[in-house]
């Protein structure tokens, strides 16, 4: 089994470091893959910290990393869909049952055995599985994606995670012309949204506390920016939404955005708060709105998203970092420090 390097979380207190791990032998299924970027999520400090423990308890060592892309070196007997040289991306799974009803839709994000691409039950060696703060991973073929060469793949990193979870739920509540669309919080996630909202032909409005945000929230793609702590603002979007997208994780008023909710509007959750947030049941039950969450996507889903960006030229604002930054990144990310994402050149773990 070949060794790869990469940088770990030996503890919930330690900061990360370089580490040597095992990476399996490919299968015939398999697919090897340098990887050359690797987008930064939230959900990296949460889980090296172990701060989901109560949902998702983290084992050490822990190499996190989930917006994956890469050369393909080495192909199974067996692979179809890719060959070496091809630039390709991993999200955030790398298995599934292939057989449940979720997955026979296309669904993979909600099988019920579906593994994750870190700190997950590792099938093949045992253990957990290791992410992409590393120079190498191996991935089912059916699990690695297709990925246009004319996105820059620094850019294009965030799109595994970040990009999916903003695409999916546009695509699901059909977003497009003439439909009105609302993304409160312009971070990692927002600023995706804005993004894709413009790219599919919607009238894009971004919420956003900090008046420093509206000359961004416009160059993204935003056709209108509205500080929501100005309550005669907010009152004058009363009732016009067909579609919110709220990618805020801190403690917030729901209730003033569903509010904004036209007949049939729908709220989507993909920011998520720590505690629960109270919601007004009457907000929902006038005007039959809608309140929901969505969960990245599936891995068809996925493939449909990065052929859109390659089309549409969009990717992620990303900082490019050295692995060696990557414990300051996670602190500046704390801060909201960085527009919009942390790409991490993994060059520099060769170095």
């Amino acid at each position: 089994m070949p060794k790869a390097r990469a940088y770990a979380a030996a503890g919930a207190t330690t900061p990360l470091a370089p580490e040597t791990i095992l990476r399996r032998d490919t299968t015939d299924r398999d697919v090897r893959i340098d990887i050359l970027f690797c987008g930064v999520c939230h959900s990296d400090i949460h889980q090296a910290r172990n701060e989901w423990s109560t949902m998702i308890a983290t084992t050490y060592p822990c190499v996190p990393g989930h917006e994956i892309i890469g050369r393909v070196t080495e192909v199974g007997s067996g692979v179809t869909q890719h060959k070496v040289g091809d630039l390709v991306g991993v999200g955030c799974l790398v298995d599934s049952d292939h057989d449940c009803p979720s997955c026979r839709a296309d669904l993979e994000q909600f099988c019920p055995n579906s593994v994750f691409t870190y700190n997950a039950p590792d099938r093949h060696l045992g253990g957990v599985t290791y992410g992409g703060y590393s120079e190498q991973i191996v991935v089912d073929e059916r699990f690695v994606l297709r990925v246009p060469g004319n996105l820059d793949p620094a850019g294009a990193a965030p799109l595994l995670c970040a990009g999916i979870t903003t695409y999916s739920p546009m695509r699901h509540w059909g977003v497009g012309p003439g439909k009105k669309v609302g993304v409160v919080g312009l971070g990692g996630l927002g600023h995706m949204g804005v993004k894709f909202g413009d790219a599919l032909g919607a009238h894009v409005v971004v919420f956003t506390t900090s008046s420093a945000k509206v000359e961004d929230a416009l160059r993204l793609g935003a056709d209108e920016v509205v500080l929501s702590t100005d309550a005669a603002a907010m009152g004058r979007h009363a009732g016009t939404f067909d579609f919110i997208l709220d990618a805020v994780s801190a403690e917030h008023d729901l209730n003033a955005y569903i509010r904004l909710l036209g007949l049939d509007g729908n709220l989507t959750m993909v920011g998520a708060p720590e505690k629960p947030l109270p919601v007004g049941i009457f907000g929902l039950l006038f005007g039959r709105h809608s309140l929901s969450g969505s969960l990245i996507g599936g891995i068809a889903e996925t493939q449909e998203m990065l052929d859109f960006c390659g089309e549409k030229g969009i990717t992620a604002d990303v900082e490019v970092i050295a692995i060696q930054q990557i414990n300051e990144a996670y602190e500046r990310m704390l801060r909201s420090d960085v527009k919009y994402r942390f790409s991490i050149d993994m060059a520099s773990i060769r170095a």
